[in-house]
């Protein structure tokens, strides 16, 4: 049997679960009529490059030659825009707006157009017939904007083309933002993606007292590109248990005839408002503990590609999949088409919309906010602008003592954690730590004695013991990267600072998430009224080299390839070798604007080489000799030893301590590289090295064993262009790994010491003959390990403890 179609169907009066009609006939009429104007520009900007405002009949040479855009939902994001607008000014609310369906961009840029804030970003898109020839013009058109909320969009942070981040986007601008409320419009399209389905739980995280809220709107029109949406065909009890169960309280909002829907809508979101301003008002004159409260959320269900047309060569479009992109496809070629189009964008009869000047009317143009208010002006859609910088302790506080170079061990992150608390202790409202319940893991607890988990879930006397949540907390902890990614991007985008920590080998679950932040960074620069944000700083630790008991899924160092792809204006990798260059670094990423800086540490104890005042100077040179290892000076080097990873780094020192045992006479270079980006010419990265200053490191013409963290191959990449390339030989992970010692996963994976020194020795034409024994004794020395290992499970005394014993 089928299902009853009347419980889920789009048509019809509006059926709401609030009743009344706060707007007077006279309100009823503008807001359709400013609607209209929107619905219309929305049209516009996917077809029309001239005649504007069809002040002649509509003719072929008028339409754009490609038809880009997506129809389908602008019809229900701009009612809720316009509505929202009607509150904005009768409560003075200071909100954002967050377009989640992907390609939504007419629906936002024709409202932000209408309420004046486009045209006092882009002077050249006025507000009268010249200037809207132009803003259609533009529209998904070669020089000019895309068919997302891009940056170009004034009020976006989120572009929308990539699925699945509104909610968690949205909550991020919410946090320490205690007057603001987030309209976010999530895609029932959208809504069948992990990342959102995540995200719902976000309101678990928000405090009312500190915060400020978020208005999640599902927008239920039925269909994605060419299938029904899963929430769209289930029962109205299923979606309404769906997000009782998600904690909220559902009120729902459907039907397609105008005049009921202004009112349902209108009743319905006036209410959330107050429900938002009752929860909070109580929470904050509250003295004690906290109740989780059920913050509101609305399910909008409204025809697909609404008011367009209803069918097209007797196909239904309207309330059908064929309205997702462009309901009449084929103007060019059908003139039937081109004048079922002509009556469809007259039908908004525009004549009353704009005047002779092609200015919108007053009496519709009055119904926008004023100033900032306005949700395309709102200054947290622009971050920059409400950016503060950090309170920073001084990193050289914090220090390792180093007498002797790699002499004791200290674990990096854990020296890190110290520098963090004390940076979240002098920013407690505008500094946040994002992890996947990693903290403890990665050894950033001191991060606690500043501030616990935010929780605001139920609590078991048990959690006293150790769990560190509390309602009052600013750490972020949840096993959803996707959320947590979300959370910060949104957090940093309204103005805010933050630090996310995470395994290795799973930050590739945010792998799309970075590639689109990247893009949105890259983008932002070349705008000149976007302000600077802080950077999205990534530590990854729990590293490939030290994930012997986890196995052969927790290896992975491939996200520095996905961070490569990206432009080199925006990205940013740093491998620090020990904890006081990953001090160094950390104080670096944490001032920078506008980057995403991805730095590799791994949280087990590790030795130190470098005391503090020498690890500035090294990390702010990115790459350099280190001369406590080296013994040509003066001389010309037989060989360049490199490393870059902490890991590798002890494998390449404890190999040159193996060849001068062996030769003592042997001329060595020893280059340590933090900053990977170095190695990449000046010409194709702000941080690249010129070719001077890259062969005054490896030589033009030297062997250099260059020992690094991840696949071997991208550093053939960054360098395949530097005079000495041919001579590059380069280890790293290749795939190889289960529950190994950590010694013999290196030994599998080539990057241990024994094979670097045997490479060397390879290499180096003086050796070729003489260097016979010792690569015989080091085999030995490999097998040795490699037996002792599966005898014992552990690696030999000698290997765990071995120390830099110098040139001696």
């Amino acid at each position: 049997m089928p299902p009853d179609t009347q419980s889920i169907t789009a048509y019809g009066p509006a059926r709401s679960t609030i009743d009344g009609a706060p707007l007077s006939p006279d309100e009823v009429r503008r807001t359709q009529r400013y609607w209209d104007a929107s619905l219309y520009l929305s049209a516009g900007m996917i077809y029309l490059r001239e005649n504007a405002l069809l002040r002649e009949p509509l003719k072929s040479e008028h339409i754009k030659k490609r038809l880009l855009g997506h129809w389908g939902s602008d019809a229900g994001m701009s009612l809720i825009y316009i509505h929202m607008n009607r509150l904005i000014k009768k409560y003075d609310l200071d909100t954002i707006f967050i377009a989640g369906p992907g390609h939504g961009a007419p629906a936002i840029i024709s409202n932000t157009y209408l309420e004046g804030s486009y045209s006092e970003i882009y002077t050249d898109i006025g507000r009268d017939g010249e200037g809207l020839q132009r803003l259609f013009k533009q529209f998904s058109f070669p020089g000019g904007i895309g068919s997302h909320c891009t940056p170009e969009t004034p009020g976006s942070i989120h572009e929308g083309g990539e699925l699945g981040y509104s909610i968690s986007h949205a909550y991020g601008a919410a946090f320490d933002n205690p007057d603001l409320i987030v309209t976010v419009m999530v895609g029932d399209g959208e809504s069948e993606t992990g990342p959102l389905a995540t995200a719902w739980h976000s309101n678990k995280f928000l405090n009312p007292v500190r915060d400020g809220a978020v208005l999640p709107i599902l927008h239920l029109n039925g269909y994605k590109i060419a299938n029904p949406t899963i929430l769209a065909r289930i029962p109205h009890e299923e979606v309404e248990h769906l997000f009782r169960g998600y904690g909220y309280e559902p009120y729902f909002i459907e039907g397609s005839d105008p005049e009921t829907m202004h009112q349902a809508v209108a009743a319905t979101l006036e209410h959330c408002v107050q429900e938002i301003r009752r929860i909070q008002t109580e929470a904050r004159a509250s003295s004690g503990p906290l109740e989780r409260p059920r913050w509101p959320m609305i399910v909008l269900r409204s025809p697909k590609g609404w008011t367009g047309p209803k069918e097209v060569d007797g196909h239904k479009v309207e309330g059908f999949w064929r309205a997702h992109q462009v309901p009449l496809a084929e103007v060019h070629e059908k003139p039937e088409h081109l004048a079922q189009l002509e009556a469809w964008l007259r039908s908004y009869k525009l004549e009353e919309l704009f005047d002779d000047n092609g200015s919108f009317v007053a009496e519709l143009a009055e119904l926008a906010p004023e100033g900032t208010r306005r949700m395309g002006a709102n200054l947290h859609a622009n971050g920059g602008l409400l950016r503060k910088s950090l309170k920073m302790p001084d990193f050289r506080d914090y220090a390792v003592a180093v007498e002797t170079p790699g002499q004791t061990e200290v674990g990096p992150t854990a020296v890190l954690a110290t520098f963090l608390r004390d940076i979240a202790r002098s920013n407690p409202h505008n500094f946040r730590v994002f992890s996947p319940d990693e903290n403890a893991s990665n050894r950033l607890t001191a991060i606690y004695e500043a501030t616990k988990k935010v929780w605001m879930g139920e609590y078991f006397p048990e959690d006293a013991d150790g769990t560190e949540i509390t309602q009052d907390g600013r750490v972020m902890e949840m096993l959803s990267e996707h959320t947590l990614e979300g959370w910060l991007e949104g957090y940093l985008l309204t103005g805010r600072h933050g630090f996310f920590s995470t395994y290795e080998a799973f930050v590739h679950v945010i792998d799309s998430m970075f590639n689109q932040h990247a893009k949105w960074l890259e983008k932002s620069s070349e705008l000149s009224w976007r302000a600077d944000v802080s950077s999205l700083n990534l530590l990854i630790t729990s590293t490939v080299w030290r994930q012997d008991h986890n196995g052969f899924t927790h290896q992975d160092p491939g996200f520095l390839d996905v961070v490569a792809n990206k432009s080199p204006s925006v990205t940013r990798i740093y491998l620090p070798p020990d904890a006081n260059t990953l001090l160094s670094v950390g104080d670096h990423c944490l001032r920078s604007k506008n980057y995403v800086n991805v730095i590799v540490a791994d949280k087990q104890p590790h030795l130190s080489y470098l005391d503090i005042d020498a690890a500035e100077k090294h990390c702010t040179k990115g790459a350099g000799i280190w001369e406590w290892a080296s013994t040509d000076k003066d001389h010309e080097p037989d060989i360049v030893m490199a490393s870059c990873g902490d890991v590798a780094t002890m494998e390449s020192l404890a190999a040159t301590e193996l060849l001068l045992g062996h030769f003592p006479d042997l001329k060595i270079r020893f280059v340590n590289v933090v900053d990977l980006f170095r190695l990449v010419p000046d010409t194709e990265h702000p941080h690249g090295f010129s070719d001077r200053e890259f062969d005054a490191l490896f030589t033009p013409n030297k062997p250099v064993i260059f020992n690094f963290h991840a696949y071997p191959w991208l550093i053939h990449r960054l360098t395949y262009r530097r005079n000495n390339h041919v001579n590059f030989h380069v280890r790293g992970y290749k795939e190889k790994g289960n529950i190994n010692t950590p010694m013999e996963l290196a030994i599998q994976n080539q990057v241990d010491r024994f094979t670097l020194a045997i490479d060397a020795i390879d290499r180096i034409p003086s050796l070729k003959l003489r260097g016979s024994h010792a690569r015989e004794t080091l085999k030995e020395q490999q097998i040795d390990c490699r037996r002792y290992a599966y005898a014992e499970g552990i690696d030999p005394p000698d290997i765990v403890h071995w120390t830099w014993k110098g040139q001696g």
